[in-house]
């Protein structure tokens, strides 16, 4: 089972882009293999991933996730190969939907079609990144650039999704490399995000896509305080009708019951079950974001599976 980690930011650093590069050194030295950067309204994701795999030679990097929404996949592709370019072939592109409870307030608009939206900026992405130039006119985005848009040593590109919905499966299936699903428990797993996609991408003619799922995660021996704060990280994803639905697909009791949480063992036990549903690739999301948490019991651990 291969695993890499979700590295966040800590909230009183005093440069965050130097805090990430040492949390992923740190890790890399660990044994981590893989490390994924979301992307937060206050720093852009692709970016940092591309700084961080340039100044740590081997050190897989990716966005989990940047949301298509408001940006127009020409740029989402410039950057996206610049940063291939910087890290010599070890960054992979998440995207995900985007959710309007945060786009309408930060933008002043949210998008709705969403599913024509993906399938039109994968379409745009994957004409640029597999030959090099678009002409493609959609109801929604339309890209037919006169410049050049290929960078040198930019490709190829492993495109994710964030994709749980029926719809959007179909549509990752068929155009991109697989899915990186968050809080879908071994059941959503197995049962449903496996096979739609699976069956999109033979449709399609593609290759048995990846499917990355991203845990949360939480090494603890006070399991009362875990779960304290597991409720706590987890409670705005109920807001969201996505993750209502994978949440009700699973059939738990409680959010929290989809994190992992407790000793090292305890956790690999949980892990495992993903694997065993048809995970191919495992994140570990770490719970605990105060600026006092202690990663490296994760991220040791990550190192191991």
């Amino acid at each position: 089972m291969s695993a890499g980690v979700l590295l966040i930011p800590r909230p009183g650093a005093a440069n965050l882009v130097d805090d990430v590069l040492d949390q992923a050194r740190r890790a890399h030295e660990l044994g981590v293999r893989k490390v994924w950067l979301a992307q937060q309204l206050s720093y852009d994701a692709i970016s940092l991933a591309g700084l961080v795999g340039a100044a740590i030679p081997g050190l897989a990097v990716g966005t989990s996730v940047v949301p298509i929404n408001p940006r127009h996949p020409l740029i989402v592709a410039q950057l996206a190969q610049t940063a291939q370019a910087a890290t010599h072939g070890n960054f992979n592109l998440g995207l995900g939907l985007g959710a309007r409870v945060i786009e309408r307030p930060a933008f002043g608009s949210d998008w709705p079609r969403v599913i024509t939206r993906l399938r039109e900026h994968l379409t745009i992405l994957r004409s640029v990144f597999d030959g090099g130039s678009v002409d493609f006119h959609g109801s929604e985005i339309s890209a037919s650039p006169t410049w050049p848009v290929q960078v040198a040593g930019g490709t190829p590109i492993p495109v994710y999704v964030a994709a749980m919905g029926p719809k959007a499966l179909r549509v990752t299936g068929e155009l991109a490399d697989g899915t990186i699903p968050y809080l879908a428990g071994p059941r959503t797993i197995g049962e449903f995000i496996v096979p739609t996609i699976a069956k999109a991408a033979a449709d399609a003619g593609r290759p048995a896509p990846q499917v990355i799922t991203a845990v949360p995660v939480l090494v603890s021996s006070d399991i009362d305080k875990a779960n304290a704060i597991a409720a706590q990280q987890l409670s705005f994803y109920e807001s969201i009708p996505s993750y209502r639905n994978v949440i009700a697909r699973e059939g738990v009791d409680s959010i929290t019951d989809l994190a992992a949480i407790g000793s090292a063992k305890s956790v690999v036990q949980k892990l495992k079950s993903y694997q065993d549903a048809g995970a191919t690739e495992l994140t570990l999301s770490p719970l605990d974001r105060a600026d006092t948490a202690d990663h490296e019991a994760l991220w040791s651990l990550a190192a191991t599976l």
